[in-house]
């Protein structure tokens, strides 16, 4: 009797397993019939690499100077008597700006042009005297020293005078005043400041190794924060003939108008000097490019091959199209477009738009791309 339960739970057992068995078999079975089904191909957008010139430019920044630019500043204290201009005026060479008080140096000056006539008068008997000896040698020659002595003088007085009146010294426009009537200022003190702001200097460093590159006249673009989507342009005017110690850097000038009055001394500014002789290049949108760590990539459009290197073809007769991965080395960033230095050829097609589905080896079939120009879109090509 004991027998015979353990044959049947022996039995039962095996029938369990043998059901789980299946039932596993089954399982692997329809996965297998899964990945066995061919995947629909994945739409993407592709776009043709060209081979254009590119134009290098050196990147750098700098910072705008005037063309001429002061400190309106006094020499001589004095007392302000009249300011003469309002401040961000516009003014000519020659223009008066600030009179000081000068009644004294006035006062001075008229005692001094006596003086001064009073010598001339003496010399001017003295010089006929000496001829007929009524006077001695000695006599004249101290008449002759009053003489340009009292014109030291005038002459001295006069430059102290036209100290007390501060003019322009060049056209530009000029800042806020610092000052009102009746204020007392010592030398030194700073009136206002004046730039003139009809074209603008631009100084920036480029390191030593840059200096081949670059010559006086050469073109370069500015764009400052205040107009970020403004490009000026301008040229070298000068290249410091000394390399910086501390930097091994070279100090460039570089001219540009200013018509408008938009650009003022003191701005940040970004240049890029564009370098001779452009080269041809080849090109890709910069959405095609996959930046990693471990290295920049892209998808070139490429014919599915077998194994005896025959192209395999669809239903339809058409080649069969797959994402082949390459790994590339990439220059300069520009308008949307990537610099390749290595890695593509002109005209191979490469993915544009789609490559976060893809797979080296996937199979693809093309869409339009609607952010593309459409030169740079096309029918697929054999590689």
């Amino acid at each position: 009797m004991l027998r015979r339960r353990m044959l049947i739970m022996l039995g039962v057992v095996l029938l369990i397993i043998l059901m789980l068995g299946g039932y596993k078999a089954f399982s692997i079975y329809k996965m297998i019939q899964t990945y066995a089904v061919p995947r629909p191909p994945v739409s993407v957008a592709v776009a043709t690499a060209s081979e254009r010139p590119w134009q290098s430019r050196l990147p750098t920044v700098g910072t705008l100077k005037a063309l001429q630019g002061v400190n309106l500043s006094l020499e001589i204290a004095g007392t302000v008597k009249d300011v003469q201009f309002e401040s961000g005026q516009k003014v000519k060479a020659g223009q008066p700006i600030v009179q000081l008080d000068s009644a004294v140096e006035s006062a001075l000056l008229e005692t001094a042009q006596a003086d001064l006539g009073l010598a001339q008068l003496d010399y001017g008997r003295g010089s006929q005297l000496v001829g007929s000896r009524a006077i001695s040698k000695g006599e004249f020659d101290r008449l002759t020293a009053v003489l340009a002595k009292s014109k030291a003088t005038v002459n001295q007085l006069k430059a102290a005078l036209a100290k007390k009146h501060i003019v322009a010294p060049f056209n530009g426009t000029i800042g806020i005043r610092q000052v009102d009537v009746g204020d007392f200022l010592p030398s030194g003190t700073v009136i206002a400041t004046l730039q003139d702001l009809s074209s603008l200097y631009v100084d920036f460093y480029v390191p030593e190794q840059s200096v081949p590159k670059i010559a006086i006249g050469q073109p370069v673009q500015v764009t400052v924060s205040a107009y970020p989507t403004q490009n000026f342009p301008g040229s070298i005017s000068a290249i410091n003939p000394k390399v910086e110690n501390s930097t091994r850097n070279v100090l460039v000038r570089a001219t540009l108008a200013n018509p408008d009055g938009k650009l003022l001394p003191g701005m940040f500014a970004n240049l890029l000097v564009m370098l001779p002789d452009p080269q041809p290049k080849i090109v890709v949108p910069e959405g095609a490019i996959t930046y990693t760590l471990y290295g920049n990539s892209l998808y070139v459009v490429a014919q599915k091959k077998d194994a005896d290197g025959n192209v395999e073809k669809d239903g339809k007769g058409q080649p069969i199209l797959i994402a082949e991965r390459r790994f590339i080395e990439t220059g300069e960033r520009r308008d949307g477009l990537v610099l390749i230095n290595k890695g593509l050829r002109n005209g191979e097609q490469v993915v544009s738009a789609g490559q976060i589905k893809l797979d080296n080896g996937t199979h693809i079939v093309i869409s339009p791309d609607k952010n593309l120009p459409t030169e740079q879109t096309s029918q697929p090509r054999a590689n």
